[in-house]
């Protein structure tokens, strides 16, 4: 079924058939990481292109190259950075991370990845492929991370807290260390349930934050600081 657009302030997310809507997920991330002095950037599962738009509404002279396998997404993904006003900077590759051949290292390499390592599966299989770490599991991802970032690149990810905590490790033990993170609330009274972080071969973490999405029913102020670029009501 095909799903509605995501109007946003500088471009359109046309969701077609592609396994995942636009999520408040993909938003943080796209908002948090740091792309600000990045010259090419690696959008690992970009399904329908929303955080390869996002770099490029960020960053004015970036290159992105966005990866993705689901031919469904991959269709989303190409109509919308056409139509968006970076379709210039935007490079499309439809193909699996886990074999794909990539000859560049990246300066920033974003990520949104599957997390499900068990339970049922999604209905569909676009859907199951984004949600379900079967088509690309953490070690692999990270693998290539290692593989592909530049020796002072930045690797950005959001997950589920217990999720994101065996990720870190994983990452660990391949050379890559934790130097930001933030614990997403979804309200005040309740506990974390996402991590933000970002990785790199430094081995000092220099920031820890948290950050609530809402407040009496209501956007927070720092939620809204982050995202008032994007979202059209902010």
């Amino acid at each position: 079924m095909k799903k509605k657009n995501f109007n946003f302030k500088q471009f359109t997310v046309a969701q077609h058939q592609a396994g995942m809507a636009v999520s408040t997920d993909g938003v943080l991330l796209g908002a948090w990481c740091q792309v600000e002095q990045a010259h090419h950037i690696l959008d690992i599962g970009t399904g329908t292109g929303l955080l390869a738009l996002m770099c490029a509404q960020r960053n004015p002279l970036a290159k992105i190259t966005a990866l993705e396998l689901d031919a469904y997404a991959v269709q989303a993904a190409s109509d919308n950075f056409s139509q968006s006003p970076w379709a210039a900077r935007i490079s499309l590759i439809h193909a699996d991370a886990q074999t794909v051949a990539l000859d560049e290292q990246y300066d920033v390499i974003i990520c949104n990845p599957p997390y499900f390592n068990s339970g049922e599966h999604a209905q569909t299989t676009q859907r199951a492929t984004a949600r379900h770490t079967h088509t690309l599991n953490h070690q692999c991802l990270l693998e290539r991370c290692v593989q592909w970032l530049k020796p002072e690149g930045k690797a950005s990810f959001i997950l589920p807290i217990a999720e994101g905590e065996q990720f870190i490790k994983i990452a660990q033990s391949l050379g890559l260390q934790l130097q930001r993170r933030c614990l997403v609330k979804p309200t005040q009274a309740k506990a974390a349930n996402r991590s933000l972080f970002e990785l790199a071969r430094a081995t000092v973490m220099t920031d820890e934050q948290r950050i609530v999405i809402r407040n009496n029913g209501q956007y927070s102020e720092e939620f809204t600081a982050l995202t008032k670029e994007f979202y059209l009501k902010m």
